[in-house]
C-alpha cells in the first residue's frame, strides 16, 4: 500500500494544478469565424495601361485566442486562420489587393495581366506571457501603433512577425515596446523584409528586418490624452510621434480637438537615401446627436515625403480610401461628415463622407506643384435582429483627381458576418 498510496500524494496536487491550469486557459478562449465577401470595381479613366482593376473574392478568417494559465504567471497562445477564394477575376482586371498574382503575365501580354490565383491561404500563430498588468506577445502579430499602422483594407489585415510588450501597471499610463523583424502583405502567403514606402521614387529602395518602437499613452484626465512614440527602421529613418487630444462640452454636444505631429530623420547607413520631413496634422470635431462634423488642416515640412513601412497605413487625418497626402511640401485641408441612423430609428445604418484637397506637393518624377483632391462616400447597415444579426452590408465610393497621377473611381461592395464559437 505504501507505493500507491505516494503516487497518490504526488498526482493529486498535480491533478488538481493540471485541472486550475487547463480550466483557466479554456475558459477564458475567445473564438470566431468572420466571412468577408468583397468586390472591388476600380477605372482608370485617363490610363495609357491598364484602365479597369476588378475583382471578386471569398474570406474566411478564423481567430482562436486562449486564456491565460492560472498562477502569477500566465502563458497562452492565439491563432489565425486566413483563406481565400477567388469568384471572379481575368488576368486584365486584377491588381485589387485581394488576391495574390502570378510573377509573370502571360506571353505577349502586358506586364500588369497576371493571373489571379484560385485560392490561397495563410496561418499566424503568436504565443503570450501576462506578469499582473504587463502583457508579452511574440510571434504574428497585428499592432496598432501612430507610427505603424497594418493595412485592413482588403480581404485580410497585414500582419507582422516580432514581439511586443504592453504595460498596464501603472495608473493611467499604458507603456509599449517591441521590435518587427518581417511583415506579411494583406494579398500576400509568405512573409518579406521590411522597407520604406518609396513613394514614387524619393526614397530610394531599401529593406530592414529591424522596426523598433518604444512609446505610451497617457490618460491625462477623462477628456484629455498624451502620446508619444520613438520607432526605429534599422538604417533607413527613425521617427518621433506626439500626439495630444482633448474634448470638453459645448452646448449641446461635444467638441474634440486633436493634433499629431511627427518628426522624421535617416537613421544608421541611411541605405534610403535622406529622409527630412515633419509633419503637422490637426482636428476639430463636433458630435450633436446623430450628427458628427469635424475638419482640419495637415502640413508636410522638410525635403522629403512622409516616412512609413511599406504596405502599411498612415496615422494622419489625411490618410484616405486612395490617397494620404504625405508627399513632400504638400498643404492639406480635409473635411468629413458622419452620422449615425439611430437618431432617427434606424439602427445599424450608418453614413460617412470625407473629402481632401492638397496642393503645393513637390513630387518625384513630376514638374510643377502637385495638386490632388478625393471623395469618399461610405454606407453601412449592421442586421439588429433575426438569424442573421450581426451581418454587415457596406458600400463605398471613392473618386480621386491629381495632376501628376491618373484619375480613379471606384467602388467597393462587402457583405460581412462574424459567427462567435
Amino acid at each position: 500500500m505504501t507505493i500507491p498510496l505516494r503516487l497518490s500524494a504526488i498526482g493529486l496536487p498535480a491533478f488538481l494544478l493540471s485541472s486550475l491550469v487547463h480550466a483557466s486557459f479554456i475558459e477564458e478562449m475567445s473564438s470566431s469565424l468572420e466571412f468577408k465577401n468583397y468586390y472591388i470595381h476600380r477605372d482608370y479613366p485617363q490610363s495609357s495601361g491598364q484602365t479597369e482593376r476588378a475583382e471578386w473574392a471569398q474570406g474566411f478568417l478564423l481567430r482562436l485566442d486562449s486564456g491565460f494559465t492560472e498562477g502569477p504567471i500566465g502563458f497562452g497562445v492565439d491563432t489565425l486562420g486566413m483563406y481565400g477564394l477567388k469568384l471572379d477575376s481575368s488576368p486584365s482586371r486584377s491588381n485589387t489587393g485581394l488576391l495574390p498574382r502570378e510573377d509573370e503575365a502571360a506571353p505577349g501580354a502586358p506586364n500588369y495581366a497576371r493571373r489571379a490565383e484560385d485560392d490561397y491561404a495563410k496561418f499566424g500563430i503568436s504565443a503570450k506571457m501576462r506578469v499582473a498588468e504587463s502583457e508579452l506577445r511574440y510571434g504574428d502579430l497585428e499592432p496598432a501603433l501612430p507610427t505603424l499602422r497594418p493595412n485592413t483594407s482588403r480581404l485580410f489585415p497585414q500582419t507582422f512577425r516580432g514581439f511586443q510588450i504592453t504595460s498596464n501597471d501603472i495608473d493611467d499610463l499604458e507603456l509599449t515596446a517591441g521590435l518587427l523583424s518581417r511583415t506579411r502583405q494583406r494579398d500576400a502567403t509568405h512573409y518579406e523584409d521590411l522597407s520604406i514606402n518609396r513613394k514614387g521614387g524619393a526614397y530610394t529602395a531599401a529593406d530592414s528586418q529591424r522596426f523598433r518602437f518604444v512609446g505610451g499613452n497617457y490618460r491625462v484626465t477623462n477628456r484629455t490624452r498624451l502620446g508619444y512614440q520613438f520607432a526605429q527602421l534599422e538604417d533607413i529613418y527613425q521617427q518621433h510621434y506626439l500626439g495630444v487630444s482633448h474634448s470638453l462640452d459645448l452646448g449641446e454636444g461635444r467638441l474634440g480637438m486633436d493634433l499629431r505631429y511627427f518628426s522624421s530623420d535617416e537613421a544608421g547607413a541611411a541605405s534610403a537615401g535622406e529622409v527630412d520631413n515633419r509633419a503637422a496634422s490637426s482636428r476639430l470635431r463636433y458630435r450633436l446627436n446623430g450628427h458628427t462634423w469635424s475638419g482640419g488642416y495637415q502640413e508636410q515640412f522638410g525635403s522629403t515625403p512622409f516616412a512609413y513601412v511599406n504596405g502599411t497605413t498612415v496615422y494622419l487625418f489625411s490618410q484616405m480610401q486612395f490617397s494620404n497626402f504625405t508627399e513632400t511640401g504638400q498643404r492639406v485641408w480635409h473635411a468629413r461628415y458622419d452620422y449615425d441612423f439611430t437618431d432617427i430609428g434606424v439602427p445599424g445604418l450608418t453614413f460617412t463622407a470625407r473629402y481632401a484637397t492638397g496642393d503645393n506637393a513637390t513630387v518625384a518624377g513630376f514638374d510643377g506643384e502637385g495638386r490632388e483632391w478625393e471623395r469618399d462616400l461610405d454606407v453601412e447597415y449592421i442586421l439588429q435582429s433575426g438569424p442573421l444579426k450581426g451581418m454587415s452590408l457596406r458600400w463605398r465610393n471613392a473618386v480621386r483627381r491629381a495632376n501628376f497621377s491618373s484619375d480613379i473611381d471606384e467602388n467597393r461592395l462587402m457583405v460581412g458576418y462574424v459567427l462567435p464559437l
